[in-house]
């Protein structure tokens, strides 16, 4: 399921580093996904305070291949994530405290209520071009056997990339423990903003190992475009 994350972000989705340099954000994503012959929208939003940082998105997918049962779109999945600092100006800056909650639905088939808690440290450069956040959270699945009950994530953003403006790269990496399964995500994003900082070009692959029902490694570009709000 394409975007289920972070990224945040994306991991995302769910993913604090996206959008460090702008204390507000929000944004429409649509993408076409060539492996699994899908659209995936995107609804995504960063909001930053002084006592952290607030980060969702919502996916929803739908299927191009019609049967007549088919009116409705095939699955969503939503994600929900809180860091909490009120040490902003001290030495810990970095270091946020985080709640997060994901689940949905897929085909018919739930994606069981997730409840994540742990820490994230961010890193950046002097003008927050290019940030990088380390996450290890601990996670409970609803109904699900874990031998590790743990998340680890990562999510980077580099803006101008090679020095050419608008040309932005992002992602985020999450391994984590599902029935007794290491199951690795990736979703690395290329963006193109043409001349306005609203509309971007660009794509995404998702990188996964023991993913969504799969075995093994999998390898599914997309080709999407976004609206920054």
């Amino acid at each position: 399921m394409t975007t289920m994350k972070k990224k945040l972000f994306f991991a995302l989705v769910l993913s604090t580093a996206f959008f460090a340099t702008a204390s507000a954000q929000t944004n429409l994503q649509a993408f076409y996904d060539f492996g699994r012959k899908q659209i995936t929208t995107t609804l995504e939003g960063f909001y930053n305070d002084n006592w952290g940082n607030t980060f969702f998105f919502v996916d929803y997918d739908y299927p191009l291949e019609r049967t007549a049962e088919r009116k409705f779109p095939a699955g969503t999945y939503f994600e929900l994530a809180r860091c909490l600092n009120f040490w902003q100006n001290s030495a810990l800056a970095p270091l946020s405290f985080q709640v997060e909650y994901n689940g949905g639905v897929y085909n018919k088939y739930g994606i069981n209520h997730a409840f994540l808690t742990g820490v994230d440290w961010f890193l950046h450069s002097a003008d927050f071009k290019n940030t990088l956040n380390f996450k290890l959270l601990y996670k409970y699945i609803v109904g699900v056997d874990q031998k590790v009950p743990m998340q680890f994530t990562t999510v980077w953003g580099c803006q101008d990339l090679f020095g050419a403006p608008g040309l932005r790269f992002s992602g985020f990496l999450d391994i984590w423990n599902e029935y007794n399964k290491m199951i690795v995500l990736s979703e690395p994003q290329i963006w193109y903003s043409f001349g306005t900082e609203h509309f971007n070009l660009g794509g995404e692959v998702e990188l996964s190992y023991n993913f969504g029902g799969m075995s093994g490694f999998h390898c599914l570009p997309c080709l999407g475009m976004k609206w920054v709000f």
